[in-house]
């Protein structure tokens, strides 16, 4: 379904798998081929696929849905693609939920318990944390020997959902597999951006900033349009509870200040009964070490600034005032200070003015 393909066209097709508990012995009853690589975890070869028991169910399936999205797509289009698509199209594919006898594909997890040992989302925010942050256009670099660690099979992933549930991209990347054969095919999706790839990339980092479990990738996505000069009168925005980052359409300048006050009551949850909140949080529970539900403002920097180093927005907490004086000019930014994994329950949103002080 999600490769658009007829099922009566593969009716024919099956794979052979190999679940591999003793090494050896398979090797000795000539069940694992000497010309087979080294691999970690799970290979596959046309319609064959070799994977390693492992100690929970969860990720033995993820496995055994990994590979076979490469066998499948081998047998139906005659190749995988270049590394990051190859990898990133099978992951994201082969994150699922099995329960009650369905299974769903091209899932987000809810949280690391529902998916035990993947860790994706950790390890991408691992890896910023420890100021490993790639930017997209280093994912769609990444050279098949990156694949014998696990941390690039985590970015394609992430690189995957972001492009898969992008509203203007997705169809363009879900595309990809008519032309998996071109060994240009990276060059040819770049290409295909053109002009409008700063701004994906600007997404992107916006986006990783709020990568979380139980995320809604549609509802990180910002919108990177450059903001307008602030009139001198001043301006006033709505800001929604349900979404993350938002663009205010308003450009502020470095060594000016701005007095930004906010109000409002929304909606941050509803069990067991429905939690208002307004601009300065709940400080029943916390996010990121600042109250739930806290308004948050930031300020995007202009795409060719070469003094700001590229990664998510910094927030800065503005609760129901605040003086902002900016560390660079740029567009104004404001969300409320929650994960992208609880956005599901939020209703309303508040009103922030901003004037030049």
């Amino acid at each position: 379904k999600y490769f658009e393909v007829d099922p009566d066209e593969m009716r024919d097709w099956r794979l052979t798998g190999f679940l591999i508990r003793d090494r050896e012995l398979f090797r000795r009853l000539g069940l694992l081929p000497d010309h087979l690589p080294p691999f970690q975890y799970a290979f596959c070869i046309n319609t064959d696929f070799w994977i390693y028991q492992q100690p929970g169910e969860y990720y033995g399936r993820h496995l055994v849905l990994h590979e076979g999205t490469h066998c499948f797509m081998n047998r139906r289009f005659g190749a995988c693609g270049p590394p990051w698509y190859m990898e990133g199209i099978a992951e994201l594919l082969s994150t699922h939920r099995w329960a009650d006898g369905r299974l769903t594909l091209n899932y987000v997890p809810r949280s690391a318990d529902e998916v035990p040992m993947l860790g994706r989302v950790k390890l991408v925010k691992d890896a910023m944390a420890a100021g490993r942050t790639l930017h997209l256009e280093q994912v769609l670099a990444l050279r098949p020997q990156a694949y014998l660690e696990t941390e690039p099979y985590a970015w394609s992933w992430t690189a995957a959902l972001f492009l898969d549930r992008h509203p203007r991209w997705g169809d363009t990347f879900r595309r990809m597999r008519d032309h998996v054969l071109e060994p240009d095919l990276t060059e040819r999706f770049v290409e295909a951006v053109g002009g409008d790839w700063p701004g994906l990339e600007q997404q992107w980092r916006v986006f990783l900033g709020d990568l979380e479990y139980g995320c809604d990738p549609a509802k990180m996505l910002l919108d990177p349009t450059r903001g307008k000069p602030l009139d001198p009168s001043g301006a006033t925005v709505e800001v929604s509870a349900e979404r993350g980052w938002q663009n205010s359409g308003l450009r502020v300048e470095r060594g000016k200040t701005y007095r930004l006050t906010a109000a409002g009551r929304y909606q941050i949850a509803d069990e067991p009964k429905i939690w208002w909140c307004e601009p300065n949080g709940v400080t029943i529970r916390y996010y990121r070490d600042r109250p739930l539900g806290m308004l948050l403002a930031a300020v995007l920097p202009d795409i060719e600034d070469s003094t700001v180093e590229p990664g998510p927005p910094e927030p800065i907490p503005v609760g129901l005032e605040t003086t902002l004086a900016p560390k660079h000019a740029g567009t104004l930014l404001f969300k409320i200070n929650e994960s992208a994994g609880d956005w599901h329950d939020n209703r309303g949103g508040l009103a922030v003015e901003i004037a030049p002080k």
